[in-house]
Parts: structure tokens; sequence; C-alpha cells
């Protein structure tokens, strides 16, 4: 990750800590000591996370090197069945069970009350509260393009492929953004599989990393994580939906404060529910992610693995990448202005993987260290990178089961052209990302 404002080397290159020799490096990136580290993390520390976020991050940090340490190149096992998950599954029936209950609370009300007048307009707000918390299926993401099975038939040929060595299915669309991520999800009364593929991400992996991180992502259908269910997963988002319904407001009127006072014991339960629900929840979720790394490692080899996890330790540095790049594309007006930014949108992913591309060994090596030190984690509820990666190397290396030679890759990229072009676009312009 490049830093403007890193540490300039001492004269003579000497390590003012330990006094060895430093490297000779790459004058974009910090200058820092291998023997002592002095100087590998110069960057300004991170802003504080909210309550919820710190909890998440502490316990996903522990469960991380909790399971890291159980394991020795062999799967860590599904979480589906044990105590946690089956309490977590209680909890989230508790919970949508309220919802059903304010539903119906709200419908006698106004069935029962009209004698009243109020009860009719107390009702009225139940079955409000009701419908705002209710499950939801998901829709169809539609922050880029999306490409069906006939848009792409070769890309969806190798998600098939990559799917059936992870023990699972294909997905029903492939939704393309401009972000350094992938995920999966599921979205309509069927629960449809879709990928969402981020592009930053996309561009800068070598053509096994790409195979690698298709095999993370569809592990997750076969991996158990309670987390993504229908049940615990809509649970978790009703309980945050909960936790800002009830947030108390700054009391500048006597309506606020008792509101503040009314809504102060719910408020504590719907938070105390959720950090429940993330305590019984997240080491499955660890788990499941380590069960995905070890899908990636048998469809796109170890050595792609461990590649896919080191280029997530640059996410910074090529968001940066694609940030200059915007700004560069608008800081001119008129006719010429116009022709740098058409020069930009056709040329930016090369121009992005061709910047991580230039990143140097020793870059990644102080990214690494890093990351130990901070416990890095993709989010607060992944385990930290560095764990997953030397998970990754424990054991024998596995060789790719699914091949990403130059002709299907190039397919591949024939049928991601259009999408990539969109993308760039609405990068380049400012309108997305």
């Amino acid at each position: 990750m490049e830093h403007d404002s890193a540490v300039k080397a001492p004269e003579g290159r000497s390590c003012p800590e330990c006094g060895q020799p430093l490297d000779a490096a790459d004058e974009r990136f910090t200058v820092w000591c291998a023997a002592c580290d002095w100087n590998v993390d110069p960057a300004v520390p991170e802003p504080e996370p909210g309550r919820i976020a710190a909890v998440r991050r502490r316990l996903a940090r522990r469960h991380g090197e909790e399971l890291a340490a159980t394991m020795s190149g062999g799967d860590p096992g599904p979480a589906r069945g044990d105590a946690a998950s089956l309490l977590a599954l209680g909890i989230a029936v508790l919970v949508h069970g309220l919802t059903l209950v304010l539903a119906v609370a709200g419908v006698l009300l106004i069935a029962l009350g009209w004698d009243t007048g109020v009860q009719p307009v107390a009702g009225v707000v139940l079955l409000v509260v009701a419908f705002v918390l209710r499950p939801r299926f998901g829709r169809l993401p539609r922050h880029g393009p999306a490409l069906h099975r006939a848009d792409a038939p070769r890309l969806f040929e190798l998600i098939d492929e990559v799917a059936g060595v992870t023990g699972t299915t294909g997905v029903h669309a492939v939704v393309i953004d401009g972000a350094f991520n992938a995920a999966v999800t599921s979205y309509g009364p069927r629960q449809r599989r879709v990928l969402i593929l981020g592009l930053g991400l996309w561009e800068v992996l070598a053509p096994q990393e790409r195979v690698a991180l298709l095999g993370h992502e569809l592990g997750h259908f076969a991996g158990g994580d309670v987390r993504h269910g229908l049940a615990i997963g809509q649970a978790l988002r009703t309980l945050v939906l909960w936790l800002d319904t009830l947030a108390p407001s700054r009391a500048h009127s006597v309506w606020d404060t008792l509101f503040n006072v009314v809504t102060y014991l719910p408020r504590c339960a719907a938070y105390g529910l959720l950090l429940l629900l993330d305590r019984l929840t997240l080491r499955a979720t660890q788990r499941a992610e380590y069960r995905a790394d070890l899908s990636a490692a048998r469809a796109g080899s170890t050595a792609g693995a461990v590649g896919l996890m080191e280029r997530l330790l640059v996410a910074g540095s090529v968001e940066d990448a694609l940030r200059r790049e915007r700004v560069n594309a608008q800081m001119k007006g008129g006719a010429a202005g116009r022709a740098v930014r058409e020069a930009a949108e056709r040329e930016l992913w090369e121009r992005i993987a061709v910047h991580a591309s230039s990143l140097p060994a020793r870059e990644y090596e102080r990214l690494l260290r890093v990351a130990a030190r901070r416990g890095h984690g993709v989010d607060d509820t992944h385990p930290p990178t560095h764990l997953r990666r030397r998970c990754l190397t424990l054991g024998d290396p596995l060789p790719a089961r699914v091949e990403y030679d130059d002709a299907r890759a190039a397919a591949v990229a024939a049928e991601l052209a259009p999408a990539r072009a969109v993308v760039a676009r609405l990068i380049v312009r400012g309108d997305a990302y």
C-alpha cells in the first residue's frame, strides 16, 4: 500500500532501531526494516468502529486464531447441528415470532376495536412495524450489469465446473461491479443464486487466482455458514432495524425524553439479542470461511488460493488507484477532457492490472506483517487474512482441478468485455464505486 507521508530512510540506509542495512526499496512505498519491523506500519490508525463492529472484530480475530490453531491442512468440518447454531436458530425464530405477533395484534386491533376509534390506529401502526421488520427474499442486485447464462456461456461453464469441484451447483446470474470484492447471495422466493463479481479484484488476479476466487465464493453455498441462511440472516437484519428504530434521540423536548425512557428496555433487549446472536454464529462463520478457502485451493490450486489471499492485502492500494484514475479523468473539461475520459474508460482495467503487478514482493511481505499486527480481515466477520493464508500452506500443496488456460481466459474476457466497459464508464464518470 502506498503512503505519501511514509517515513524517509535515514542517511546511509541503516535502520535507526537495530542498525541493520535497509534494502533498496521502490520510492513509492514505505521504507521499513525486515529485521526489527521499524516503520512497518506507519499509516494513521483506522478510526474506532462502532460498538457492534468492534465486538464482531474482536470475536472474529479470537475465533479465527482458535480455528487456525486446530487446523493441520484439513477441513475444519461443517458447523451445522452444533449447540450454538441450534440456539442461534431458536433466537431467530423468537425474533421472527415477535414480528408475527405484531402483525396478528395489529389485525386484531383493527378488526375488534372499531368502537373505540383508537385501537384501529394502533393496529395500523403495528402492521406497519411488522411490514418493515418482515423477512425479505431479496432482489437481484442492480448496482451493476447482470449476466445470465445466455449472455456468457463460457463464464457460466467455468462457474459450473468450479461448483462441481466444491460440491455444489452454479449460479443463476452474475452481477458485475467495480469493487475490490466478490460475494454470493440468493434472491427471490425461489432463492436463486447470484455471484457478485468485482472487477477491481478480478482484473488484478492471475488466472488460477481467479479460479480460486470462484472456488471460495461458491464454497460458501456448501460451507454451512449459518449467518447467510434465510432465518438467521434475516433475524440479524431485523435486530439491526430494531436498534436503528429505537436509537435514542437528543432530548430537545419532553417528548424526546419520554421516548428515550420508554424505549430503553426494548433497546437493551434488542442490543443484547444482537450481541448474543453474533457470538453464537461468528465461530460458524469463521469455520465456513476456512472451508471456503480450502474449496478455493481444491479448484484453483494451493498456489492460486495463497496468491488470492495476498492480493486481498492490497485492496487499499488498488482502490486508491481507481480513485486516482477517476479524479485524473475529471480534471479537464472540453474536448481535451472528453478525450482523456474516453481513454481512461478504454484503458482503466489494464492500468489497474499494471499497477497491481508493479507492487514489489517486499511490499507484500510488509502488508502480511501489518495484517498480523492489526488482525486484518476483509471485514469484521472474516478471520484475519494472514491466518487464512497460513492455513492454506499447511499440508501438501493441492494441484488445480479446474484449469484456466489462455483460450478459456480469452473467451471469458470477451464475454465480460461489454460489462467491463459499462463499469469502467461508471467509475470514470463518478457514477459508481
